[in-house]
């Protein structure tokens, strides 16, 4: 792709804009029936949402992590759900950098590829000649209706005997999967992030050949087409964009509140939302952790943008102050829609206003495995030059 006509964040952006109106008009729909619509979907895929960050040698947009992030904010004041599953398809993109040239031109060469997974619990990987018979379920597929491949992972097996290495630890897969030789299960019911779609994913006996499996280890050396300073960043672009969806939902419960706050007149009172000091004060404290938590995570991928550019993999601690950015954005996130909905008087739990999807919605995210609370507790353990628990933190 031609350097003048891959789009920029800003230009993305500028498109979101283009078919807000769609989305809106498709919100409740997407909420009701627990996935984008067909026509949202679409949208996404043409305009190459679902690969920003895949390489340019690839069709991508070749685009640095915070460039992402800001256009998966964007999507997310509009809608949690299609920021959220912009995010985790353009996660799933990064694990390319695992696999050899001929095998991401097969995945990843046509414009139209779309990227789910789900990584736990791993699935069963049985050796065999040229491959693996791959089986199991594992959980929260985000995206898996919208896409035609699945990032998958799974633990080697030969014949019923698990496969370990020289210190005892399971030998793992990160695989690609063709989405049709899986099966969507469809359980997802949660009290947010209900338009996500992210179902159960089903694989029974499917031959997966070697070329499109490669070994669950730190990235040393990507192949050429992934040898960008992108991938020197590993694991990490993929887990902070789970947190930027909470950044877009709190920044819109911000502007609803605001929006309403200047004629809403609770019952039994005679002033305003908007008069009032806890209302100003509480509206004060919520704006300004959601503009630190960003700045923290967009100033730490900036930053540690640059040390991939210069060439370099990241350290430990710089693994750490990634997962410590991230957790903090979406728990300061949460903080601030807890004070907005503490003020919103009775628009806070009826149906017909957004803040009740809002509270929703981001308290769900708190929950994710890799941007909870209790990813601090990895993020001390570096700090305290302890061995920390938290596997990823060696990606």
């Amino acid at each position: 792709m031609d350097a003048q006509t891959v789009p920029t964040a800003d230009g993305l952006i500028e498109q979101i804009g283009q078919f807000e109106a769609v989305i809106r008009k498709e919100r409740a729909a997407t909420e009701k029936n627990g996935r984008l619509s067909e026509r949202v979907a679409q949208e996404c895929r043409d305009r190459g949402f679902y690969r920003m960050y895949r390489p340019r040698e690839r069709g991508g947009f070749g685009m640095d992590p915070v460039g992402g992030f800001r256009v998966v904010e964007a999507l997310s004041r509009i809608d949690s759900a299609v920021g959220w599953n912009v995010a985790i398809a353009n996660a799933c993109e990064c694990f390319g950098a695992y696999f050899d040239d001929a095998t991401t031109e097969e995945i990843f060469g046509p414009a139209d590829t779309v990227l789910a997974g789900g990584l736990f619990p791993p699935r069963r990987a049985v050796a065999v000649d040229g491959g693996y018979r791959v089986s199991g379920k594992s959980l929260f597929n985000s995206n898996c209706h919208a896409a035609n491949w699945l990032l998958v992972e799974a633990l080697i097996y030969d014949g019923d005997e698990q496969r370990v290495d020289k210190n005892g630890n399971p030998e793992g897969l990160f695989m690609y999967i063709p989405a049709s030789d899986a099966k969507i299960v469809e359980n997802w019911d949660t009290m947010g992030m209900r338009g996500t779609g992210s179902h159960d994913v089903d694989i029974q006996d499917v031959f997966v050949p070697d070329n499109r499996a490669a070994p669950l280890l730190p990235l040393e050396k990507a192949a050429p087409a992934y040898s960008g300073a992108m991938h020197r960043l590993t694991f990490w672009p993929p887990v902070a964009i789970n947190g930027v969806p909470a950044l877009g939902i709190a920044q819109a419960a911000i502007d609803d509140f605001v929006a309403m706050a200047a004629t809403k007149i609770p019952a039994y009172t005679a002033s305003t939302l908007r008069d009032r000091p806890i209302v100003q004060l509480r509206l004060a404290k919520a704006e300004a952790k959601l503009r630190a938590a960003r700045a923290f995570l967009y100033g730490t991928f900036d930053e540690l943008w640059q040390v991939a550019l210069a060439g370099n993999f990241l350290t430990i601690e710089q693994k750490a102050d990634c997962q410590q950015a991230a957790a903090h954005a979406i728990g300061a996130a949460a903080e601030a829609v807890d004070l907005i909905h503490s003020i919103a008087s009775s628009a806070a739990i009826r149906k017909d206003k957004p803040f009740e999807r809002h509270f929703r919605d981001i308290h769900v995210i708190t929950q994710h495995a890799f941007v909870c609370e209790s990813r601090f507790e990895a993020v001390g353990q570096v700090r305290l030059g302890l061995q920390s628990d938290w596997e990823f933190l060696y990606f």
